[in-house]
């Protein structure tokens, strides 16, 4: 029986640790996760997707806002476990807690490392055109996503594949890939293939800003991003003031000779807009404080958002 402490906080890593909590010969002694945070226009505070996990299953569960306090350490150590296995923990995790599992910490990273180290690698992998990403298991060290790589899993990226189709891939991918890491672990160190720290990339944490379009870009520069950003953070743009989120569209080739960011009407219930490169035809939007519609529905109420000649961003 492998004894398995577990650190992670959102619903990428909720499943993985769902996943071990069903695998034979893996027994989950501690789960370490976020503090509770407080969410939501009602600024509620909620329980990590982990934590509720965890809960449900009666294991112990520990908040630490740092290890900087050497008993949040000590606690660690006192858990007794073989390994810790780290999900999207949001932590970076000192030498002494990487030393206090017997054999060490393994993390599962969305993406082939050493491409996109860091906090939006499915979100990172789509912006930037990627036709392949997937799951890398590793050995940790001290520097981010640095360490030995014991497993890999690809998946490639489609025209259709969008940041929260791909999220769901992955844990799909990752899971049975932990599974089977752990099932041949064999009561010695994880081993793995270093990484070339020259082909590193890193995948920057996600904000609203990265949303707004810059109309000046390529036609499909821009739908990487729609594609990569939905359903968050959601790429934008401005009509005047108000502020118009992307959820779908399509790189379209017309010939005109429009400014980029200005609207084209080729018919009644089209919209497209002239990019850098081509055009990028809309197919589903959302107002302020509207749900996500059609173009051609949004344009039965508020066409003059989208008339020709207007000019977004």
């Amino acid at each position: 029986m492998i004894r398995v402490v577990f650190a992670g906080t959102p619903d990428f890593s909720a499943r993985h640790l769902e996943a071990l909590l069903k695998a034979a010969n893996i027994e989950v002694v501690g789960v370490y996760t976020q503090p509770d945070r407080q969410s939501g226009r009602g600024k509620k505070i909620t329980q990590s997707p982990v934590k509720e996990v965890a809960l449900a299953h009666d294991i112990p569960v520990f908040q630490p806002v740092n290890f900087k306090n050497a008993v949040d350490v000590e606690q660690l150590a006192q858990l007794n476990c073989d390994v810790m296995v780290v999900v999207a923990y949001g932590l970076l995790l000192p030498q002494s807690v990487l030393d206090a599992p017997k054999y060490g910490c393994i993390n599962v990273h969305a993406s082939l490392l050493p491409r996109w180290r860091g906090a939006a690698p499915i979100q990172r992998a789509i912006e930037a055109g990627d036709t392949e990403t997937g799951v890398t298991i590793m050995k940790m060290e001290l520097g981010l996503d640095t360490g030995p790589m014991i497993s890999k899993q690809s998946i490639p990226i489609t025209s259709d594949t969008t940041g929260g189709s791909l999220h769901d891939e992955l844990i799909e991918l990752g899971c049975p890939a932990l599974i089977d890491v752990l099932t041949q672990f064999e009561g010695r160190d994880f081993e793995g293939e270093a990484q070339d720290d020259g082909l590193a990339t890193y995948a920057h944490k996600l904000s609203k800003a990265d949303g707004c379009i810059n109309w000046n870009e390529s036609a499909q520069v821009i739908q990487q991003k729609i594609r990569a950003f939905y359903p968050f953070p959601i790429a934008w743009t401005q009509v005047g003031d108000e502020v118009i989120r992307i959820h779908r569209s399509e790189v379209i080739n017309l010939s005109h000779r429009l400014q980029p960011g200005t609207i084209i009407r080729p018919s009644k219930n089209d919209v497209v807009v002239a990019c850098g490169e081509n055009q990028l035809r809309l197919d589903t939007v959302q107002l302020p404080s509207k749900r996500a519609m059609a173009i051609k529905d949004v344009l039965n109420g508020r066409s003059e958002l989208f008339s020709e000649g207007v000019e977004l961003g």
